[in-house]
């Protein structure tokens, strides 16, 4: 008998005690809710690559929307065309290779100068006016059917201008 006049059974009463279903049930929820933050933090992690924008291809144009001796900057894909006079053709990152900043093509000046240190490049990337320790980095382009397609993927560093960087149509 308890202090109240009550039997005790001398078996415990089948089922879950309210201390264990709600430990059960918090673990259940922190498990559920740490799954769901994972969840979102992996997909604000992974790289968004649209079709045509930097980090994929881009298609920046047909061979004809270059005229030779011309530099075209697409801004979608962050980098520069350059149509050599004799009809070559090369990309070129807008990533300064000081310190990253984007390299703007002063038209009337005929190169590329960095608004943050004044590093000069000419149309083919090569430096005119340190700091830049070198050339401006290269994406691989391609032509097919008569577009122009660059890989902005990965970037190409290198220590010189080679003519065989330059693609023909």
């Amino acid at each position: 008998m308890t202090e109240h006049g009550q039997a005790m059974d001398s078996e415990p009463a089948e089922g879950v005690s309210r201390r264990r279903f709600l430990t059960m049930a918090w673990t259940t929820l922190g498990a559920v809710a740490t799954v769901e933050v994972g969840g979102v933090l992996l997909a604000y992690l992974q790289p968004r690559l649209a079709e045509g924008e930097f980090g994929g291809l881009v298609a920046a144009g047909l061979v004809d929307d270059f005229p030779p001796g011309s530099v075209t900057h697409i801004i979608n894909g962050r980098f520069y065309v350059t149509r050599f006079p004799d009809g070559g053709f090369l990309a070129l990152y807008q990533k300064c290779t000081h310190l990253g900043c984007a390299v703007p093509w002063d038209q009337t000046a005929g190169k590329f100068i960095c608004p943050c240190h004044n590093s000069e490049f000419d149309d083919s990337g090569n430096v005119l006016n340190p700091p830049a320790p070198r050339p401006l980095d290269l994406f691989a382009l391609s032509i097919t059917d008569g577009q122009v397609m660059v890989d902005t993927g990965k970037p190409i560093a290198r220590d010189a201008f080679d003519p065989g960087q330059v693609v023909y149509p």
